[in-house]
């Protein structure tokens, strides 16, 4: 009897891949680190050449986070703005990177900023997935009081992402933080609820209820190591998983 072939094709064919701004500073403290930001290009460029769409969103917390600096004294509002523009200098940065490598990227930004992105347009978004370009959304929502987590869920719910892939610097969701706790147990698979009612910070309420409203799994997992952006896409069991992932469908 022949043993059919394994299944080498993505589980996905279309992601949102959420990047904190943390995760561009390699081992530094701030800003970008041009070896990590040339390791993620790498496998983003890997990922795309298995024929996977790509939007990616990216964070500001290497540079300026709002959050802290309204802490301070500062406006929120203004703090949160301030926030927004850093995240256009990390897309810019990720766009130098993965064009360098040959994959055509096109940033667009939240905040109209027509010299240096393109105004966010849904449908625009989505043309450029479908002729096999990057998408880097840049300035979150554009309004102020929202995350970059609330900003993955809104563009992957807008252009039909069919999972969030939220790289952080941790191997999973955990029950408490593990480099604080010895003794904390990480989770491979939760619920949206779970996820609120254990205030387990992976991502922000409002953006954790809105993928829960609308049935969009999300994946928890380690940027660090080479190659698992791919592992995710394939489908391996890898980090923690927010919600059900879709059956994948088979091939005609």
């Amino acid at each position: 009897m022949t043993v059919p072939a394994p299944d080498k094709s993505p589980r996905f064919k279309r992601i949102l891949l959420k990047l904190s701004g943390e995760a561009l500073m390699g081992d530094g403290k701030y800003g970008i680190s041009p070896k990590t930001l040339q390791q993620i290009a790498g496998e983003v460029k890997d990922v795309i050449e298995l024929g996977v769409e790509v939007g990616i969103v990216i964070g500001g917390g290497n540079i300026f986070r709002g959050v802290s600096a309204s802490t301070e004294g500062m406006d929120r509002a203004s703090a949160d703005y301030m926030g927004m523009l850093a995240t256009v200098i990390n897309g810019l940065a990720l766009q130098d990177a993965l064009e360098k490598l040959g994959v055509f990227t096109r940033v667009q930004s939240a905040i109209e900023m027509s010299q240096l992105a393109e105004p966010y347009i849904r449908r625009r978004a989505v043309r450029h997935l479908e002729k096999g370009r990057v998408v880097i959304f840049a300035a979150g929502t554009g309004n102020p009081y929202f995350t970059t987590d609330t900003a993955a869920s809104l563009r992957a719910m807008e252009i039909h992402a069919e999972v969030i892939l939220k790289a952080t610097r941790v191997d999973g969701i955990y029950s408490a933080d593990p480099k604080k706790d010895p003794t904390a147990t990480r989770y491979t698979q939760l619920s949206y609820i779970d996820v609120l009612k254990g205030n387990l910070k992976v991502m922000d309420s409002t953006a954790i209820s809105l993928c829960m409203d609308n049935d969009l799994p999300i994946i928890v997992f380690d940027l660090g190591p080479h190659g698992n952006i791919r592992r995710a896409v394939m489908g391996e069991e890898i980090g923690t998983t927010v919600g059900t992932l879709k059956p994948k469908p088979q091939e005609a």
